[in-house]
């Protein structure tokens, strides 16, 4: 087994161990750092736990409760309930009694075919193998046993399409919002001209709202939570957005200031409750479905709002970069791969541009 560490040309470091022949291929296995001394570490601790493969005879689900204590300082109450709510419904059941160590990457193989089976999407899937990875990583650190999760290749995702409102029913929309002009029907008036996603509308208190300098800032989510103290299965928990570039101001469009100022409340009142307590995001989507229902309108997620708003602003000309900081997204990749959306009949008008080249 030999050893390489070499400067790369954006200024990390990297190094290769190489392994043995498979199928006549040499295969390496590479590992980066900011200094070579951090690679070199990585390295010797790759080396130590090849050569040396422990066990333990501690069950996945022990070793899954060391594993939750370590992280619960630094993650979100709303991240760690996530986690709960996966381990405790889909891999406890399965792993939770069986020795760490015995577990192969047959039986995850099988484990994932299974959630398949049940009807459960890739990304979900996905979302539930990463936090299994996640133990079996401090297991592999802690107890030196061989990770059967190593090379693991996740479920392909399948691309879901969104169905968002046309032309024609976004403009019905908006006119059974200003023809009924209500805290709800402001909540969607919001939300489909500033992309918010429906958490961080339930958060907005009137205090982020700026009218005279028509800014708009992001502080806040609201959102509901799995409890595991055993008094409750659930409650509603207001804490930060799920990212830093989440926390964000969005200028606000003119032709809302009217409905704005219609409703100006108190400081610190919700928007959408005029109150002290805030409406729950489910309480908002089940008043959105119902507007839909009463409008003889397709059925649409609340969320749709959002790619709604953002299909639009591309269509107007924003720069995606403008758009993801508005959005609060981390990168730009992520605005034009989910939220971009192109209608047929812009397909159609762009194609026929070609005419005037031909």
């Amino acid at each position: 087994m030999s050893i390489n560490v070499y400067q790369r040309k954006d200024g990390r470091y990297e190094g290769r161990i190489t392994m043995e022949k498979v199928n006549g291929k040499r295969k390496y296995k590479a590992f980066f750092g900011k200094t070579s001394d951090e690679v070199l570490q990585k390295m010797t601790d790759f080396h130590a736990m090849a050569t040396c493969k422990g066990s333990t005879k501690k069950t996945f689900s022990a070793v899954y409760e060391e594993w939750f204590c370590s992280i619960l300082y630094r993650v979100k109450e709303s991240t760690a309930a996530n986690y709960t709510l996966k381990a405790d419904k889909h891999i406890l059941p399965v792993f939770g009694n069986q020795n760490i160590s015995d577990i192969s990457q047959n039986s995850i193989h099988q484990f994932i075919r299974e959630k398949q089976d049940c009807g459960l999407s890739n990304r979900y899937i996905t979302d539930i193998l990463i936090l299994m990875k996640s133990v079996f990583r401090y297991a592999s650190r802690t107890y030196h046993i061989s990770n059967p999760m190593d090379g693991m290749i996740m479920p392909k995702k399948q691309k879901s399409e969104i169905r968002l409102l046309t032309i024609k029913e976004e403009e019905q929309l908006m006119q059974m919002i200003n023809k009924n002009q209500n805290l709800t029907t402001l909540g969607i008036a919001l939300a489909k001209m500033t992309g918010l996603r429906i958490g961080e509308l339930c958060a907005l208190r009137w205090k982020d709202i700026d009218l005279e300098k028509r800014i708009l800032t992001v502080r806040k989510t609201l959102q509901r939570i799995q409890c595991k103290d055993g008094k409750k299965r659930t409650k509603l928990q207001l804490t930060d957005p799920k990212s830093e570039t989440s926390k964000r101001r969005i200028p606000i469009p003119e032709c809302m200031m009217d409905l704005l100022r219609k409703f100006l409340g108190k400081a610190d009142e919700f928007i959408l409750s005029a109150k002290t307590k805030p409406i729950e995001p489910r309480t908002l989507q089940y008043r959105f479905a119902k507007i839909l229902k009463n409008g003889n309108l397709p059925s649409i997620h609340f969320h749709a709002l959002r790619h709604m708003f953002a299909s639009k602003c591309v269509q107007l000309g924003f720069d995606i970069k403008s758009l993801s900081e508005i959005l609060g997204h981390s990168g730009v990749e992520i605005t034009l791969n989910r939220y971009v959306h192109s209608s047929f009949e812009q397909k159609s008008e762009f194609m026929n541009k070609l005419q005037i080249a031909c």
